[in-house]
């Protein structure tokens, strides 16, 4: 294992971290699996004939879209989860907020992009946030953002019923590169830990059991009709009326 050298986590620490994330990575899928997000066969055949591509080939990107789906669930887990090894003030309960520091009266929200939350979700969000801080006059809630417009530590002002909120220095919209400058008092401590990230990944990835990608999904469709759009038809509408003998 190489040198890290991030005075805010060990290198073990940092090692087993990424390696929690890199384990939970999926690399199989099967009918089943597929078919939980309900694949829509219509868009299917539009998608393969504007964008001039086989059935298979649009399938096969449906699947690494479902898997990159569940996999990018993960680096919200990296994101949150990382901040309990800089620090004893800092954990990651199981409910509640997302990261809390109960010495210094800090809670966390934390969003992967700044713009996932709609108005409602936005509004739900702040109205947690001033009912933390009405019944405890010393927290600081904070809306911590991976990808941020800007580099920012702000009063976080939002509108809630067509009203705009006054500015509250306690409630506060917050960029990742911030967040961890207030979490390890280090103003690169973000910038540091992504320069060496690519140097982890690698060292967790050459040291575990090389995982084999299986994808099950066409030899089960296979077993439905040997036409594949038929098949893919038949998982969505083999009981509506007229598809019991339907093929292409």
């Amino acid at each position: 294992m190489n040198k890290y050298n991030l005075a805010f986590i060990s290198d073990d620490d940092l090692y087993k971290h990424v390696l929690e994330t890199v384990e939970k990575y999926s690399f199989e899928m099967d009918l089943k699996k597929f078919n939980s997000n309900l694949i829509d066969p219509i868009k299917l055949t539009f998608d393969s004939i504007v964008y001039e591509q086989s059935y298979e080939d649009t399938i096969e990107n449906e699947v690494l879209r479902q898997l990159d789906k569940t996999n990018s669930n993960l680096i919200g887990y990296f994101h949150q989860n990382i901040f309990k090894y800089f620090s004893d003030d800092w954990n990651v309960p199981k409910h509640g907020y997302d990261i809390e520091n109960l010495k210094d009266r800090i809670f966390v929200e934390m969003k992967n992009k700044h713009n996932t939350m709609n108005s409602s979700s936005s509004a739900k969000t702040y109205m947690r946030f001033q009912n933390t801080i009405i019944k405890d006059r010393n927290a600081t809630c904070l809306l911590v953002e991976i990808i941020a417009k800007h580099s920012q530590n702000i009063p976080w002002i939002v509108t809630l019923d067509k009203i705009k909120q006054s500015s509250n220095q306690s409630i506060r919209r917050v960029s990742i590169d911030k967040f961890y400058e207030i979490v390890t008092k280090d103003k690169f401590a973000f910038q540091k830990l992504c320069q060496i990230l690519p140097t982890v990944i690698k060292d967790v990835v050459s040291n575990i059991k090389t995982r084999n990608k299986k994808n099950t999904v066409f030899a089960e469709l296979d077993s439905l009709s040997s036409d594949l759009l038929t098949s893919i038809y038949l998982l969505s509408f083999k009981k509506y009326e007229g598809f019991r003998d339907f093929k292409f």
